[in-house]
């Protein structure tokens, strides 16, 4: 193998999370317009595909199996519904009746390192849940008909079930008083760490995959087996994973086309449609 591939392989991952969330970091601060970031999310995405290309964990999931109109329709009602949400921040924050704790006088970084640990645990609860709920997995069940990973689907999720999530992951942070600044950076974080989990590029990351939830951990999570596929629920860390008992990783596991899905229902509708009304139809 070139060793450009294997060193591409090795520095993905990381270059991809310092490189854009300090970037995000570094523009929040100097007060640039927050639109700036929209362009720094377009670059990244840019570079998850790339990535998929050069270095692809599985060739045939980088070729479309007509999800991808719906896929993209997910990614834009899902990232827009993230959007509105950031933006009522100050209007919560506003309205709640507790003084704000939050450490603002703290660094950028380390108040969206606090906002992503405890969105982490609300959000990987939540999720935990909806594989043992059944009013969750109605919902929560479209993510996991994909058949093939790619970044792009990590956004692939009814709106209910994302604004569940969202309320599970936020509630505490707006409580305690975050600021719209470190909002709008978790808001990045979470769409970075998104392309990553999900992503088809053949990454390695050695002893991290202890701590980081991506993709060589979390494609145990798509396994189609309800068994199998029932671990590593985390988004951005395994920390929930472990006490939970949930963690699972296997370095000589390979996963293929046809390892992913839901086992017992094959026949999962695939347009965005069919898939949003599914969770409200007898036997959904």
């Amino acid at each position: 193998m070139p060793i450009l591939k294997q060193i591409t392989k090795w520095t993905y991952a990381p270059l991809m999370l310092l490189t854009f969330n300090g970037a995000a970091i570094a523009l929040v601060h100097s007060d640039a317009p927050k639109v700036s970031l929209a362009g720094l999310l377009l670059a990244a995405i840019a570079m998850s595909f790339l990535a998929e290309q050069y270095i692809p964990y599985q060739e045939d999931w980088n070729h479309p199996k007509g999800d991808t109109l719906r896929d993209g329709l997910h990614a834009l009602v899902n990232e827009s519904s993230i959007v509105m949400s950031v933006l009522l921040i100050p209007l919560l924050a506003a309205l709640t009746p507790f003084p704000t704790i939050w450490p603002e006088s703290w660094p950028l970084w380390t108040q969206l390192l606090i906002a992503i640990l405890l969105a982490d645990a609300g959000i990987t609860l939540i999720h935990w849940a909806s594989h043992r709920n059944e009013f969750l997995w109605r919902f929560h069940a479209v993510h996991h008909s994909v058949t093939r990973m790619y970044g792009f689907n990590g956004l692939m999720k009814h709106p209910f079930h994302q604004a569940i999530e969202l309320f599970a992951g936020t509630a505490p942070l707006i409580l305690a008083g975050m600021p719209l600044d470190i909002a709008v950076l978790l808001a990045f974080a979470v769409a970075i760490q998104l392309l990553l989990q999900h992503s088809n590029a053949d990454m390695q990351i050695g002893a991290l995959r202890r701590l980081l939830a991506l993709a060589p951990v979390h494609r145990f999570h798509h396994l189609k087996s309800s068994t199998e596929g029932n671990v590593n629920f985390g988004l951005f860390t395994t920390i929930w994973d472990h006490i939970l008992g949930t963690a699972r990783f296997d370095a000589d596991r390979r996963f293929f086309p046809g390892d992913l899905g839901i086992d017992n229902q094959p026949a999962y509708p695939s347009s965005y449609i069919s898939q949003l009304i599914r969770p409200f139809r007898r036997g959904g």
